[in-house]
């Protein structure tokens, strides 16, 4: 079986690592987010160290994420084809792929997906510098703080809810996982799921 090359090596450790980072930014957070929840911070060495680390695992995964966009986000820029794909978008989730428009490297949903992550760690990043003690806090009204509070967390749902769909997809679709485990896909998994992309990769292989 021939493989294409999707992910270089430094591409998959940069996802990688901004994977682990979000786990542990997601505990610690979760810790602090509703008193259920608080067991988690036993994970960080207690409520204390749980609250000084969470900003900085969070500022991290952010730093990861950012090298990951500066690889990806050219290919995930929505174009005049991607349309034709979300007009169809329901047919892709009842199952039917043989009637969707060709795509390149990402489909519409995933290019949906990504610029839902960027956004929403870009609100995380600038909301938490608004409430980060001892550092920053003093710097920002109360009032605002309460409002920065509040976008934080809903920035957070929708981080944990968009990353949900992102493993479900990877899953999902069999032979994606490969690609960030390998770095290669199939050339009939490329074929059938990003035909237009599978035509590119081909040239560049020969």
């Amino acid at each position: 079986m021939k493989y294409l090359q999707r992910y270089q090596d430094g591409e998959r450790m940069n996802h990688w690592a901004v994977a682990l980072l979000f786990v542990l930014a997601a505990l610690s957070g979760l810790a602090f987010f509703h008193p259920a929840f608080y067991f988690f911070s036993n994970l960080f060495g207690g409520g204390a160290w749980t609250r000084i680390l969470h900003p900085f695992i969070g500022l991290l995964m952010a730093l990861c994420f950012l090298g990951l966009f500066m690889r990806l986000w050219r290919d995930n820029v929505v174009n005049q084809a991607d349309q034709a794909w979300r007009a169809k978008m329901g047919e892709m989730l009842r199952g039917n792929k043989d009637g969707m428009p060709p795509v390149g490297k990402y489909n519409y949903g995933q290019k949906l997906v990504f610029w839902v992550l960027a956004l929403s760690l870009l609100l995380l990043v600038l909301t938490g510098f608004m409430f980060w003690r001892p550092w920053f806090d003093h710097l920002v009204p109360i009032g605002v703080q309460r409002i920065a509070v509040l976008v934080h967390s809903v920035s957070a749902v929708v981080l944990v809810l968009a990353t949900i769909v992102h493993v479900y997809a990877a899953i999902w679709v069999k032979g994606t996982v490969r690609a960030m485990t390998r770095g290669t896909v199939s050339e009939s998994w490329a074929r059938k799921n990003h035909p237009l992309w599978h035509a590119e990769a081909s040239r560049k292989a020969k």
